[in-house]
C-alpha cells in the first residue's frame, strides 16, 4: 500500500505538467500579423465614423451655436436625408392626419398628339413597395412626404411661393413627378410629360373610442396649379438622387 505522502506529492506535480502546456491564441489574437493590423485599422476607422455620427446628430438637434452657425451647411450635408431626425411622433400633439398626394400630367403621345392622364396615387404607391418590405428605402418612406411638407411650408393658401425656398420646393415636387410618372409608363411607351399637376386629399384619423374628441371625417381636397416642365427636369439622366 502507498504511504498517504506519496498520493499527496502527485498532485502538485500534476498541475504543474497542466500548467506548462501554453493556451491557444484567440480572437484578433489568433490571425497573422498583417491581419492583426488590417483588423485594428478596420475597428478604429468605425469606432471614428461612430464618434463623428453622434456628434452631427448632437450638433444637428442642438439649439443653434457657434459650431452649427460655421458649419451648418456641413452638418445638413452628413444628415440630409438619411439620417434625417424627426420629433413629430414625441410631440405633445402629434401628426393626427392622413395626406395622399396625388399627380396627373399631360403627356404628348409618340405620334405627335396631346392627352390628359388619370389621377396617380403616388403616396398609395409608396405605401404598396413599403408593405412586407422588410428594409424600406428612404425614398419609399420619406421622399414624397418631405416634399410635400417642404412646399406646404413655403406656400400660402393661394399657391403663392414665398421667396427662393418656394421656387425650390416646386421644382422639387415637379422634379418628382417628372420620375414617378415615366416610371409608370404615364401616357404610354415614348410619352413625354409636358404638365403636371398636383393634389392633395387630407383626412383626419379618426381619434380613439374613449377620447371626447370630434373630429371630420370629411376629405380636405387641395388642388395645385399646372406646371409647365422645363426640358431640363425631363432629361434621360434624372434620377432620384438629382431631383434633390
Amino acid at each position: 500500500m502507498r504511504p498517504f505522502g506519496d498520493r499527496v506529492s502527485a498532485v502538485p506535480a500534476r498541475r504543474r505538467t497542466e500548467s506548462a502546456e501554453p493556451s491557444a491564441p484567440t480572437g484578433i489574437a489568433a490571425l497573422s500579423l498583417p491581419y492583426q493590423i488590417a483588423a485594428a485599422l478596420a475597428l478604429a476607422v468605425v469606432a471614428v465614423t461612430a464618434c463623428v455620427h453622434l456628434g452631427m446628430v448632437f450638433l444637428h438637434v442642438a439649439p443653434s451655436n457657434t459650431v452649427t452657425k460655421q458649419h451648418g451647411q456641413a452638418i445638413d450635408d452628413w444628415i440630409y436625408p438619411e439620417f434625417e431626425q424627426n420629433w413629430k411622433l414625441f410631440a405633445p400633439n402629434p401628426l393626427q392626419q392622413n395626406i395622399s398626394v396625388q399627380v396627373r400630367a399631360l403627356v404628348r403621345t409618340g405620334n405627335g398628339s396631346s392627352r390628359e392622364t388619370g389621377w396617380y396615387d403616388l403616396s398609395a404607391l409608396d405605401g404598396q413597395a413599403i408593405a412586407g418590405n422588410l428594409l424600406p428605402s428612404h425614398t419609399q418612406q420619406n421622399e414624397l412626404r418631405r416634399a410635400w411638407d417642404f412646399y406646404v411650408a413655403t406656400h400660402d393658401n393661394q399657391d403663392r411661393p414665398a421667396g427662393l425656398r418656394g421656387d425650390l420646393s416646386e421644382r422639387y415636387l415637379r422634379r418628382i413627378a417628372v420620375l414617378r410618372l415615366d416610371r409608370e409608363l404615364a401616357g404610354g411607351e415614348g410619352a413625354v410629360v409636358e404638365r403636371v399637376q398636383f393634389r392633395s386629399r387630407t383626412t383626419n384619423v379618426p381619434p380613439p373610442k374613449w377620447s371626447e374628441e370630434q373630429v371630420s371625417d370629411k376629405p380636405v381636397v387641395r388642388e395645385l396649379p399646372w406646371w409647365s416642365v422645363p426640358e431640363g427636369d425631363r432629361e434621360d439622366g434624372l434620377t432620384e438622387a438629382s431631383a434633390r
